[in-house]
């Protein structure tokens, strides 16, 4: 079954930055869509943006915050007034850290909670109704929306309790409101990728990424690209075909 193309639409890629919404945005670019690139380090989205329109694309660098409803609103509003229109939003800004419930340092829950949940929240509530509008006219009569979850958005273990909670809420939300727009053409996924080569555990307590390091020793990663290519897949596929959820791990990774 072959996919439909990407050119003469409008991509928002949060958390763009680096790791999977880098490679997302790039191969997304690539494929003919404009891009617009969210996340907070205005020099590394500045670079990714020049590379994109050296290579024939076209990009928009918004520097944002999506944990601030403001901020997150204003970037998909400056996305559809300087590029036209919204067929396509990839909610993959997040952040992982990790270690055990009691004793735990409650900033860090409350930095997973404001990126993980609320800033998806935010960037979804302002793009639904351009979404609802892109599927009212060529080139697809469709729109995406991708939310990036995880394995932990399946299976709860301990030591990742409150990460563990943001990735089941992403999950809970997305199947929710796939049935609430089905019928309307735009299509809600979840991607939920294994253990990824990206800076995620670079915010970990140095005692806990010890941990994880010692539990994925020999386990040879996904990398960013993996995870983009599974985006491309779902959001290139006809306008009768959803795909509602996908677990991607790596082949040596058990749980």
């Amino acid at each position: 079954m072959s996919g439909i193309g990407l050119q003469g639409t409008v991509a928002l890629v949060t958390g763009a930055s680096s790791g999977i919404g880098e490679a997302t945005a790039r191969l997304l670019a690539s494929r003919g869509a404009t891009v617009a690139l969210a996340a907070r380090r205005a020099e590394r989205l500045a670079a990714l943006a020049r590379e994109i329109e050296q290579a024939g694309g076209r990009a928009l660098a918004i520097e944002t915050d999506v944990t601030d409803r403001v901020q997150a609103t204003a970037a998909v509003q400056r996305t559809v007034d300087e590029l036209g229109r919204l067929d396509t939003v990839v909610n993959n800004a997040g952040v992982m850290l990790l270690g055990p419930i009691l004793d735990a340092p409650s900033e860090e829950w409350d930095r997973m909670i404001a990126l993980n949940l609320q800033g998806l929240l935010h960037v979804t509530h302002a793009a639904l109704p351009h979404l609802l509008q892109a599927t009212e006219s060529e080139p697809r009569r469709v729109a995406d929306l991708v939310n990036i979850s995880s394995v932990a958005g399946r299976v709860a273990r301990s030591g990742s309790g409150v990460y563990n909670l943001t990735k089941h809420g992403v999950g809970a939300f997305s199947e929710s409101l796939r049935q609430e727009l089905a019928e309307r053409h735009v299509r809600i996924s979840l991607v939920e990728p294994g253990a990824v080569e990206t800076e995620l555990p670079d915010h970990l307590r140095p005692e806990i990424r010890e941990q994880m390091v010692k539990r994925f020793d020999g386990v040879d990663r996904l990398q960013a690209g993996d995870i983009a290519e599974a985006i491309d897949y779902i959001i290139t596929r006809p306008r009768h075909v959803a795909v509602n959820e996908l677990l991607i791990r790596p082949t040596e990774q058990i749980g």
